[in-house]
């Protein structure tokens, strides 16, 4: 069984937006890293939404990007990508899979099949997953800003505290921290 690993950029404040963190070469690269070590992505349909209305067009080479975001759009085409939605039924992007029914059951069977594990990355999806005790690691990027807005990590709250281990935090050149947690059992 593989482990299911929450990644998220946020914000000293909590602030998950995805357009207030630092987006340069070296956090692309951490993230492309990620994947590489993960067998699947899980995401919420609004996450592959943002994702589907820009990273293929980075793929084929129709949008202008540095090499750093060519190389993470290239590899995330390729990449197995599981969404949970009970709204929209159609994936079309590349190697898309929708889950559906039983979110514990759908996400626990997808652990089961992907011994490499599974990168979640999508924070409203990461809560209902905490929730049913689904989440083995934590992997933040926190960024050294406040952002003083929402939407933030876990903002609609989890039913107790979760005790996390420290197994790593590496400093990035732009101030940003690699922050890596295992959940405590």
């Amino acid at each position: 069984m593989g482990l299911l690993t929450f990644t998220i950029n946020v914000t000293l404040d909590g602030c998950v937006d995805h357009q207030e963190g630092i987006a340069d070469d070296e956090t692309h690269a951490l993230f492309t890293r990620l994947m590489d070590e993960s067998g699947a992505m899980l995401w919420g349909r609004v996450t592959y939404e943002m994702m589907e209305s820009y990273w293929p067009a980075v793929a084929r080479g129709d949008e202008e990007a540095p090499p750093a975001r060519r190389e993470w759009a290239v590899k995330l085409e390729n990449k197995p990508k599981y969404v949970v939605s009970s709204t929209r039924k159609d994936f079309p992007w590349t190697n898309s899979h929708h889950i559906a029914g039983d979110l514990r059951m759908g996400v626990q069977k997808l652990k089961d099949a992907t011994p490499a594990g599974v990168l979640l990355c999508s924070g409203k999806l990461a809560t209902e997953l905490d929730r049913l005790d689904l989440i083995d690691e934590y992997k933040f990027l926190v960024h050294p800003r406040l952002a003083g807005h929402g939407p933030t990590l876990y903002q609609s709250g989890l039913p107790a505290t979760r005790q996390l281990e420290l197994v790593s935090a590496k400093p990035l050149r732009c101030g940003a921290v690699a922050m890596h947690y295992r959940r405590a059992r």
